[in-house]
C-alpha cells in the first residue's frame, strides 16, 4: 500500500460518519434520490479496503493509528488481516447496497433523512469495531453498534411493539457490552497487551492462567447476547419490528455477527480449551436446532428468514469451537455464503411486502409474472442458502460436513445437528423463494409490480456473487476464504474446495440434507402445525421471561427506593453519620492502627487556655441550649474560639476563613430558622437524644483518632516546598495559601463557590415556598 494509506484507511473509517451529517440536508433537497449519492461514501471506503486484498492475500497485515494514553497503554488504533479485511468488505459492500435500497423502500416517508442518517451511524459503528486494534476503540464501537441498532429498531417509534423491540434489544446487547468489557479488563491483566494484534499472536499463558474461565465466561457474556446465541436469542426475531433496510443489513454482515467475529479473533489465544470446545459446539446447536425449528413455525417471511438468521448464527459458533482447522474453514465459508444469501433473500422479502402490501407468506402467490427480476434473485440466493451446487453456499455446506463427519459420538452428534438444521434451512429458504411467486396469482393489498431497480438490484447483485464465487472459487479463496481462515487459525490455511463435490460421507450427508428439506418443504403446513402445538405445549419462552424480568426488576427498584430513600431527612442524616463513624472506627480497630496516647503538651500559653476553655464552654451551651436560635449563637462562639486559636498559632489567613465562615454560617441558620419557624425546642425524647450523642461522640472520636494517627508520621514537605518554590514564580503571589486556592486548585474552589451558591439558592426557595404556602392558606 502506498505511504499515505494510513491516513487514507481513517479518512475511510470515518466516511459513513460523513454521510451520516450530510443525509438529513441530502434528502431534504433531493429526496429518495439522496440515496444513490449518500451511497458513495461506503462505496468509497469499499474500494479502499478492496486496495488491501493482495496484501493481506500474501499473508501480511496492516496497522495504523495513534497514542491516546500511552501512559495506560491504551492507543485509537486499526488492525487489518484477513478476517477484519473480509468483514470490513461485507459491511462496506453490503452497506453500499443497503443504502440504494433504502432510498427505493423509504421513498416518501416524512423522516427519510433520519433513517439513512441512522443506518450509516449503525454502519460507521460496526466498520470500527471490526477493523479496532485496541481493547478501548473495540469496546466503544461495540456499545454504539448497540446504541445505534436501538435507533434503527425503534425508527417507528409511534408503534408501542417498536418501541419494545429496541429496548430489548438495547437491554441484551447493553448488558452483554458490560460483561465483554470485565472480559476485556481480565485479558489486559493476564496478557498485558491492549491491542488484538498482539494478543492473537501470543505463544502462551492466556490458557494457562487460573483467570482464564473468568475471562471466557465474561467475553461470552458479550458474544452469545450480541449474536443472539440461546438463551439469549429472543431480541433477534422482535428486531424484525425495523424497517427490512435495517433487518437486511443487521441479518446479513453486520450486528449479530459481531459476536461470532470476536469468537474467530480470540480463536488463536482462547481456543483448544475443553471449555472452549464444549461451551461454544454446545450453545451453538442449541442455537441452531431451535432456530430452524421457530424459523418453520411462521409465516412471516421477515420472521422465517430472522430466526434461520439465529440458527446459521449458531452453526458458526458451532465451528469456531469445535476445534478443528476444517471446522474453522467452513465456518469462514459459511459466513460469507450466509451474508450473500441473507441479505438478499431480506430485500426480497421487502421487495414483495413494499409492492405487494403484505409478507405473510399464506396470502402471497403467483407474483413471478409481476415481479421477474426479484423472482430471479429470490431464486438463485434460496439454491445458494439451500446449498445446491455451482452455488458458494453448496461449498459451505460440503465444507461443513467434512469438517464435522468422524467416527466418534461427539463427531456424530454435532453431524447430525448440522443436518438436521441444513435440512429445515433449505425448506425455509424455498419456502421463501417460490411461494410467493409460484402459483396461482392471489389477491393482495396492493397491486403487486416490480420495484424500481433501487428495489432489485441489492438482491440481484448479492445473489449474483454467490453464483460468481463458486464458479471462481480459486480467486474468491485466494482473496477472501483463505487469508480469513489463516487469521482465525493463526496460521497459514488454503482452502480449495470447489463445486466438485466431496465423494464419500459428504456427498451422502448433503444428499440427505436435500432430500429432507425438500421432505418438509412439501410438507411445510403439516410441519408448521407441528411446531404451533409443540410450542403451546412447552409454554412461555425467554420472550415473555423478559417482560417479566423486566416488570419484576422494577417492581424490586421501587421497593429498594421507598427503603432506602422514605422521605425523612433526619434518617437520611442519621444513616450518613453511623456510616462516616464506621469508616472512621473499624479500620484502626480491625488492623491495629490505632494512635499512641500524646504527651501533654508543655509551656500552654495562658491566652491558648482560655480560648480553648471559651470553645468548650460553647460546646456545653449547645448541648444545653433550650431553644434552637439559642444553640446557634452558642455553636458560633466555638467556631469563634476556634478561630482565634488559628490566629494565636500564626495562621491569619486560616483564622479569618474560619471567622467568616462561621459568621455567615450563624446568620444564614438564623435567618432560615426564623422564616422557617420549626418548632423552637428540640422534643426529642430521651432514647433519641441518647442514640444521637452516641453518633455524634463515635464521629469526633474517629476524626480525633484520625488527626492523632496522621500528626505521627513524619511531615512531609514535599508539597510545601513546591508551593513556597512556584507560588510567586508561576502564579506571581506572595501569599502561598491564597495562591494555593485561587491558582493551583481554583477548579477545586469553583467547585466549592458552585457548592454554596446552589446551596444558598436552595434556601432561598424553600422559604418562598414557604411562604407562598402560607399566602395560599390566608
Amino acid at each position: 500500500m502506498a505511504a499515505d494509506a494510513p491516513a487514507l484507511t481513517f479518512i475511510a473509517l470515518f466516511l459513513p460518519f460523513l454521510g451520516a451529517v450530510l443525509a438529513p440536508f441530502l434528502t431534504r433537497r433531493l429526496k429518495h434520490n439522496a440515496a444513490w449519492l449518500l451511497a458513495l461514501a461506503p462505496f468509497a471506503a469499499f474500494l479502499h479496503f478492496c486496495g488491501f486484498l493482495p496484501e493481506i492475500a500474501a499473508g501480511e497485515a496492516a496497522t495504523g493509528g495513534y497514542a491516546w494514553a500511552p501512559s495506560f497503554n491504551l492507543s485509537f488504533s486499526w488492525f487489518l488481516d484477513g478476517l477484519s479485511l473480509t468483514f470490513a468488505l461485507l459491511i462496506t459492500g453490503i452497506g453500499t447496497l443497503i443504502v440504494v435500497y433504502s432510498g427505493g423502500y423509504m421513498k416518501g416517508h416524512p423522516d427519510q433523512g433520519r433513517f439513512l442518517a441512522f443506518i450509516l451511524l449503525f454502519m460507521g459503528a460496526m466498520l470500527g469495531l471490526v477493523v479496532s486494534d485496541s481493547f478501548l476503540m473495540l469496546f466503544v464501537y461495540w456499545e454504539l453498534t448497540s446504541l445505534t441498532s436501538f435507533l434503527l429498531i425503534g425508527f417507528d417509534h409511534e408503534r408501542e411493539a417498536a418501541r419494545r423491540a429496541a429496548l430489548q434489544a438495547l437491554v441484551v446487547t447493553g448488558a452483554g457490552g458490560l460483561s465483554l468489557l470485565a472480559g476485556l479488563v481480565f485479558l489486559w491483566n493476564i496478557t498485558g497487551v491492549t491491542q488484538l494484534s498482539l494478543l492473537v499472536h501470543l505463544d502462551g499463558g492466556l490458557r494457562e492462567s487460573p483467570f482464564y474461565l473468568a475471562a471466557l465466561l465474561l467475553v461470552l457474556g458479550g458474544t452469545f447476547t450480541k449474536s443472539a446465541q440461546f438463551p439469549f436469542h429472543f431480541w433477534l426475531p422482535n428486531a424484525m419490528e425495523a424497517p427490512t433496510p435495517v433487518s437486511a443489513y443487521l441479518h446479513s454482515a453486520t450486528m449479530v455477527k459481531a459476536g461470532v467475529y470476536l469468537l474467530m479473533r480470540l480463536n488463536p489465544v482462547m481456543g483448544a480449551t475443553p471449555a472452549w470446545e464444549i461451551l461454544l459446539p454446545f450453545f451453538g446447536g442449541i442455537t441452531l436446532i431451535s432456530g430452524t425449528l421457530l424459523a418453520v413455525r411462521q409465516t412471516d417471511l421477515k420472521l422465517m428468514l430472522a430466526y434461520t438468521t439465529m440458527a446459521s448464527l449458531g452453526l458458526l459458533v458451532m465451528l469456531t469451537g469445535f476445534g478443528s482447522a476444517h471446522a474453522v474453514e467452513a465456518a469462514v465459508l459459511y459466513l460469507v455464503a450466509h451474508s450473500l444469501f441473507k441479505g438478499a433473500l431480506f430485500m426480497v422479502a421487502g421487495t414483495v411486502d413494499h409492492e405487494a402490501g403484505t409478507r405473510d407468506v399464506t396470502r402471497l402467490g403467483g407474483l413471478r409474472a409481476a415481479m421477474p427480476v426479484t423472482f430471479g434473485a429470490a431464486l438463485l440466493a434460496a439454491l445458494s442458502m439451500g446449498g445446491l451446487p455451482l452455488f458458494f453456499g453448496f461449498l459451505a455446506k460440503e465444507e461443513i460436513y467434512a469438517a464435522l463427519w468422524a467416527a466418534n459420538p461427539r463427531a456424530v452428534f454435532f453431524t447430525i445437528l448440522a443436518l438436521i438444521g441444513n435440512a429445515l434451512m433449505f425448506a425455509v429458504a424455498f419456502a421463501v423463494a417460490l411461494k410467493p411467486f409460484l402459483g396461482a396469482p392471489v389477491e393482495t393489498p396492493k397491486h403487486a409490480h416490480e420495484g424500481p431497480p433501487s428495489l432489485w438490484l441489492g438482491p440481484a447483485v448479492l445473489a449474483a456473487l454467490g453464483l460468481l464465487g463458486a464458479l471462481f472459487s480459486g480467486i474468491a479463496h485466494r482473496y477472501v476464504s483463505s487469508p480469513m481462515a489463516s487469521a482465525v487459525m493463526d496460521d497459514a490455511v488454503t482452502i480449495d474446495i470447489t463445486t466438485v463435490p466431496h465423494l464419500g460421507m459428504p456427498l451422502l450427508l448433503s444428499a440427505i440434507t436435500v432430500l429432507l428439506g425438500a421432505l418438509v418443504y412439501w410438507r411445510l403446513g403439516d410441519a408448521r402445525a407441528l411446531m404451533a402445538r409443540m410450542l403451546e405445549n412447552l409454554g412461555p419462552g425467554p420472550d415473555r421471561g423478559f417482560d417479566h424480568f423486566v416488570s419484576d426488576l422494577v417492581r424490586f427498584s421501587v421497593a429498594v427506593t421507598r427503603f432506602i430513600q422514605p422521605g425523612r431527612l433526619e434518617l437520611y442524616i442519621t444513616v450518613t453519620f453511623v456510616l462516616l463513624a464506621l469508616t472512621l472506627l473499624v479500620p484502626p480497630v480491625v488492623f491495629g492502627e490505632l494512635p499512641g496516647m500524646p504527651a501533654w503538651p508543655d509551656g500552654i500559653l495562658v491566652q491558648e487556655a482560655a480560648f480553648f476553655l471559651i470553645a468548650l464552654i460553647g460546646i456545653v451551651a449547645v448541648l444545653r441550649a433550650r431553644d434552637r436560635l439559642t444553640a446557634i449563637v452558642s455553636l458560633g462562639i466555638q467556631g469563634f474560639a476556634v478561630a482565634v486559636l488559628f490566629l494565636l498559632f500564626g495562621a491569619p489567613d486560616l483564622s479569618f476563613t474560619q471567622f467568616m465562615v462561621e459568621t455567615l454560617s450563624v446568620v444564614i441558620l438564623a435567618l432560615v430558622m426564623t422564616r422557617l419557624r420549626l418548632s423552637p425546642a428540640d422534643h426529642r425524647p430521651a432514647g433519641q437524644l441518647f442514640v444521637d450523642a452516641t453518633i455524634a461522640a463515635a464521629c469526633g472520636i474517629g476524626f480525633t483518632l484520625l488527626l492523632l494517627k496522621s500528626v505521627e508520621a513524619p511531615f512531609d514537605t514535599l508539597l510545601t516546598d513546591f508551593f513556597n518554590a512556584y507560588s510567586k514564580v508561576v502564579a506571581h503571589g506572595a501569599n502561598v495559601v491564597n495562591v494555593v486556592i485561587v491558582d493551583f486548585r481554583g477548579t477545586d474552589t469553583l467547585g466549592e463557590i458552585a457548592v454554596v451558591m446552589i446551596t444558598g439558592l436552595a434556601v432561598l426557595a424553600l422559604i418562598r415556598v414557604r411562604a407562598g404556602r402560607k399566602g395560599d392558606v390566608k
